[in-house]
């Protein structure tokens, strides 16, 4: 499963983070995933659910944030946002598009105590 590879590199980003700063324990953590990223939040969530159980987010809130896709296309310039790569663009309809933004994961803010 994909989604619990990213849950322990999640969790490898927040215990460096807690030693780094010196923590006694991780209150919340929260993340943006892309439309795009090919994650599916739901199994991400369980994943981290699983993985907290007994670590240093246990009683960590974890917060998920949805960013939509953002496309460019190649042939008019229009800009647009979309939920998958298989879209065409809505002023040409083309499918010559570059993806700006909506393909990644990023951990937006850890808080310690």
């Amino acid at each position: 499963m994909h989604e619990m590879s990213i849950a322990a590199n999640i969790i490898k980003i927040a215990e460096e983070s807690l030693v780094k700063n010196h923590g006694k324990a991780i209150d919340k953590i929260q993340l943006e995933v892309g439309q795009l990223s090919g994650i599916v939040i739901e199994s991400l969530q369980f994943a981290l659910d699983v993985s907290k159980k007994d670590g240093i987010l246990k009683k960590a809130q974890i917060i998920i944030n949805e960013i939509p896709g953002k496309l460019k296309c190649l042939n008019c310039g229009q800009n647009f946002e979309s939920d998958d790569y298989f879209s065409c663009c809505p002023n040409c309809n083309t499918h010559e598009l570059e993806v700006l933004a909506g393909k990644d994961i990023f951990v937006k803010s850890i808080t310690i105590r």
